[in-house]
């Protein structure tokens, strides 16, 4: 009965998809209908959207591979009960920790979604993931040089990065260690057993079978696939609708808007979401922002960016319960702008 339910419910999607793909194919027909031949080819929007979906997905590919690879040798090597030793009892050391992880591994936020739902289903605490995959793509050594690197002139902004994303990591992971339910996975009933084959024999006892290398690498290479498949498709998407927000809305226009300190500092927030920059790249474009915005609006910009981007929330939606997103993207645009408001008033003036 179940099942049926399901498939009449997975039919009915399916329609909604073929009409909705139908009414843009007619929208594209008749728009073309209108046009010179070559004339569209010719446009300049056109060819800045091509740019910038090609440059957002050759920026984000090389750690959504990171990323995958990672969670694949996870999978494969790594135990359940290595990763709960590893994670201390305690929620401020286990917070800690995973900001350690974060400046041991540093990865993109494109490869950190991945990562982290394997680490989840092997017994990370979702508290620990959330702070990892928070102050992840912030914390580590390289965004922290190119931070540097882009303001030589007010190293201030670089630690103050670096500080901001720790503290409300920090805040975020405890409130999620004291008020969300620890299962938000959508598919939460995924179990691996670390690439072992267990056998019962005739008396009873059961052994533990370790798999050939081979057979081990062969695993990791077919879990790779199939999640770089599962997350590339939402990067796609994702690229797309950030080509056409970057395409059809000026950084002038945008700009414009921000007067005075909060309203500027919730302009380069929205910012950062839209362009979903890498994090390693992002403060060389903040740095153009210098002469327009504060200290603190760029700051803002610096850290929701990698926390809360629109490409990453769609990656999260394809892991996360929906409420949990929700949750997660309230509590970093919260944080951050009351953070760099602080920040704002008593060091950045």
């Amino acid at each position: 009965m179940q099942e049926t339910v399901m498939r009449n419910k997975s039919s009915k999607w399916n329609s909604y998809i073929v009409l909705g793909l139908s009414l843009v194919t007619m929208l594209i027909l008749y728009f073309f209908s209108t046009q010179e031949p070559g004339a569209l080819l010719q446009n300049a929007k056109l060819q800045l959207f091509k740019m910038m979906f090609v440059s957002i997905i050759i920026e984000a590919m090389p750690f959504i591979l990171i990323g995958v690879i990672i969670s694949a040798l996870l999978e494969v090597f790594v135990s359940e009960g290595t990763i709960k030793r590893m994670i201390p009892r305690n929620p401020v050391l286990g917070i800690i920790t995973a900001s350690v992880i974060g400046i041991i591994f540093p990865i993109c936020e494109c490869g950190m979604v991945p990562a982290v739902r394997r680490l989840i289903q092997k017994g990370m605490p979702l508290y620990v993931a959330t702070t990892f995959i928070a102050v992840g793509p912030i914390l580590n050594p390289i965004v922290f040089w190119s931070t540097f690197t882009a303001f030589r002139n007010r190293p201030e902004l670089a630690f103050s990065r670096m500080g901001l994303a720790f503290l409300v990591a920090l805040v975020m992971g405890l409130i999620v260690y004291r008020f969300v339910h620890p299962d938000q996975l959508r598919h939460s009933n995924a179990t691996s057993h670390g690439g072992h084959e267990h056998h019962v024999h005739a008396e009873g006892k059961t052994t533990v079978a370790r798999p050939s290398f081979r057979t081990r690498m062969m695993e990791v290479m077919h879990h790779s696939i199939s999640e770089f498949f599962d997350m590339g498709k939402y990067l796609m998407f994702g690229a797309l609708l950030v080509s056409l927000l970057q395409t059809f809305v000026p950084k002038e226009s945008l700009a414009a808007l921000g007067h005075g300190q909060g309203s500027a500092n919730l302009l380069m927030m929205g910012l950062g979401f839209v362009l979903s920059l890498c994090s390693t790249s992002d403060a060389f474009v903040a740095q153009s922002f210098t002469t327009s915005f504060s200290g603190g609006a760029l700051v803002a910009f610096m850290v929701l960016g990698p926390m809360l981007n629109l490409k990453g929330v769609l990656m999260m939606t394809a892991v996360f319960k929906s409420r949990f997103v929700v949750v997660y993207s309230v509590m970093v645009i919260i944080f951050v702008y009351a953070g760099t408001w602080l920040l704002e008033k008593l060091l950045l003036q």
